[in-house]
């Protein structure tokens, strides 16, 4: 199996913003950053999966009209702190949330180990699935999930793993889950 995972293009948004489930506006750029995207696929997908978050399913849509979207491949649930900034949020909270983010939920949103649970259950299902060549137009959050389950990268270092926007990664085997 061949998965092509495509962090969504650059969204409106100014420094600072919390914008893990937030609806935000695609850039004025965007047909330049699609085409960018589009110039690196080669391939037919047998299926392509987004986001429900606009900033994907407007590139999923631009790519393969037939595309599913499935809601376990959000972004991280900031909770309250969506729509605000690192500097406006209680600094004890982040402070706690920073010190153990894999196992700490921001208030009234999830822990990096709960997101971990849901895109794992997402990776599972696709991996048992017969397709051979998939797109997943999604966030980064969501494709460092991804990259640390295939790689074994410990949920602690995944902030590590840079992803750009309109960045497209192909991984590619046998996957276990």
């Amino acid at each position: 199996m061949e998965v092509c995972l495509i962090r969504h293009t650059t969204p409106i948004t100014e420094p600072g913003l919390i914008y893990g489930r937030k609806e935000l506006l695609l850039h004025a750029d965007f047909s330049n950053e699609l085409e960018a995207v589009r110039s690196q696929l080669h391939l037919h997908f047998d299926k392509v999966y987004s986001s429900p978050a606009l900033r994907c399913t407007e590139l999923a849509k631009a790519l393969d009209t037939g595309f599913e979207t499935d809601p376990r491949l959000q972004e991280l649930d900031f909770g309250e702190w969506e729509g605000k900034t690192w500097d406006t949020v209680d600094q004890q909270a982040l402070q706690a949330w920073m010190d153990d983010f894999v196992h700490v939920c921001t208030p009234g949103g999830e822990s990096m180990m709960q997101m971990h649970a849901r895109v794992k259950a997402f990776w599972q299902e696709l991996i048992r699935s017969e397709y051979q060549n998939v797109a997943i137009v999604t966030h980064a959050g969501v494709i460092r999930l991804i990259l640390s389950i295939v790689r074994g990268i410990d949920l602690k270092e995944v902030f590590n793993i840079k992803v750009g926007y309109g960045e497209l990664i192909r991984i590619s085997g046998s996957f276990n889950g």
